[in-house]
């Protein structure tokens, strides 16, 4: 494998590695070595683990967080690749591309080309066989969580199954460059109203699975205060404006960045806020959308009896223990929440405090509610970076306004209304077919109820050896008497003084008291 991730003559390096895991003090050091010696879906596997404090230890989490995509320059014949891709003659269609990349990842490798008509544009191009490493790895992982969850309890515990199934889904989206188009082409269109941020647009002719073709974007790092004051542009305004953008793509939209550290946010000399690489992306149902909202008004109204309904109804599955404790949790993060001023509020913080519930309280949440976490928490940072005195939950105030009024809208109340009342009429239509099939069935003496109590096959057994020992002991009881008859008696075969049959009768009676507590003593 090794070979195959690496390529070429590496074993000094790979020893170096190895002596690396073995010298170190901690498993948890170890297993993140593993990781990174194994290539980059395991990193990436690690990556996504290190957001899920719902099922690692705290300390296996800090090293997750570690992780870093150890990648090599692959040598690439651009020109070549191109005209294969999409029959073309390069020199028809660009003027130039350097042979060095802008950037290499572990997926692809980022080119900056000029076109014939001199536009500036990135080529995101997908590494040769990585598709199919990737897909031999991903099986590897998931006969690894088979092995796991068959000998140990620890795999369903955690639910292993369904968080490999997310870490599937999101890497095999995030290796197709199609996905990533569609993805950057879904943004354009929900901001093309704006005037805040810009999108980079898609050169379609150029772009297929493996091979992305966008817009060059000239901007600051968002992060670089130097570089956006000596450009006359304010980095609070900024950083207002990149947290209003990010929580507009979650609420207006539900369709969000899910990486948006301070190197895939770039600004525009005129002030425009710029989002880049889009393979990652969260995605939140219609359904859960309106009960994410409800949510947040449940949060500013502090209601933790409602936040609690409404995390349930959001979790894909849930064994509370105690729901009094898990309300009592939640009023407790409430309190902090409105007893602190809001300036001094960490919102990554609260986020620590919210996992710390939902795992707690055995709830497992869908893969964008964690992406949720992960993207406020990395949006907040990087606007902490360069505004101190951010507020996000003064950000949050015109959305949960807007919210407000959507709730008490008459337009809204009469839709949700009829949609209650369709609910109901095709339940009410339901019930005359389904009545008829059962009067039917009482008519046809064919109506049966079946029921199934816990630990039926327990009782049963139960019940099953119990009825033995009592007829063994009846059986006893009679042998007793019959051998005691028969050895008064003077009849029958004799051995000696004592009764043949009398002697036999009672050697069965040990024989059966033998047999007796054994059963009683192995239940």
């Amino acid at each position: 494998m090794l070979a195959r991730m690496n390529g070429g003559n590496k074993q000094e390096e790979d020893s170096s590695v190895s002596d690396e895991i073995i010298s170190k003090g901690t498993v948890y050091e170890r297993i993140r070595l593993v990781l990174e010696e194994l290539g980059p879906t395991f990193v990436k596997l690690g990556q996504t683990f290190s957001n899920r404090e719902d099922l690692l230890p705290p300390e296996l989490i800090q090293e997750l967080q570690k992780l870093q995509d150890k990648v090599d320059t692959v040598e690439m014949n651009v020109d070549e690749i191109l005209e294969n891709e999409f029959n073309i003659t390069v020199s028809d269609h660009f003027q130039e591309i350097p042979k060095e990349p802008l950037a290499t990842a572990s997926i692809a490798q980022v080119y900056k080309a000029t076109l014939s008509d001199g536009n500036q544009v990135i080529l995101k191009i997908k590494k040769p066989d990585v598709q199919s490493v990737i897909e031999d790895d991903l099986l590897l992982i998931k006969d690894l969580e088979k092995l796991v969850s068959s000998y140990s309890e620890i795999g369903e515990k955690l639910n292993l199954k369904q968080a490999i199934s997310t870490f599937e889904k999101s890497l095999l989206e995030e290796v197709s460059l199609i996905n990533e188009k569609e993805n950057i082409l879904q943004f354009r269109r929900n901001f093309k109203s704006n005037k805040e941020t810009y999108i980079p647009k898609i050169y379609e002719e150029f772009s297929n699975n493996n091979i992305l073709c966008m817009e060059f974007i000239e901007g600051i790092k968002v992060t670089d205060k130097a570089n956006l004051l000596a450009n006359q542009i304010d980095p609070v305004y900024v950083s207002e404006v990149g947290l209003r953008l990010f929580v507009s793509q979650i609420l207006d939209f539900g369709f969000f960045h899910a990486d948006p550290h301070a190197g895939n946010i770039l600004v525009k000399k005129d002030g425009k806020i710029v989002f880049i690489d889009f393979g990652a992306v969260g995605k939140i149902p219609p359904n859960d959308k309106e009960i994410l909202e409800n949510l947040i008004v449940s949060f500013v109204a502090k209601s933790p009896h409602k936040i609690v309904r409404y995390l349930k109804k959001m979790a894909i599955s849930y064994e509370i223990p105690d729901e009094r404790r898990f309300e009592s949790d939640v009023e407790d993060i409430l309190n902090f929440v409105h007893s602190t001023s809001l300036k001094e509020i960490n919102p990554q913080a609260i986020i620590n405090k919210m996992k710390d519930v939902l795992k707690d309280n055995r709830l497992y949440m869908p893969d964008y509610f964690y992406l949720l976490f992960k993207g406020i928490g990395l949006i907040e940072g990087v606007g902490r970076t360069i505004n101190p005195d951010l507020d996000i939950v003064k950000s949050l105030h015109p959305y949960t306004k807007k919210i407000f009024a959507k709730k008490i809208n008459p337009k809204n109340i009469l839709k949700t209304g009829m949609d209650k009342m369709m609910n109901f009429t095709d339940n009410v239509d339901e019930i005359p077919r389904e009545l008829r099939s059962v009067l039917q069935k009482l008519d046809e003496n064919k109506f049966t109820v079946s029921s199934e109590i816990k630990n039926i096959e327990k009782t049963n057994q139960l019940i099953k050896s119990s009825i033995v020992n009592l007829i063994l002991a009846m059986i006893l009881g009679a042998n007793i008497i019959a051998t005691a008859i028969v050895f008064v008696s003077e009849t029958g075969p004799r051995i000696g003084e004592l009764s043949l049959v009398a002697v036999l009768g009672f050697i069965f009676s040990i024989l059966l008291v033998v047999i007796l507590l054994l059963r009683i003593t192995r239940k």
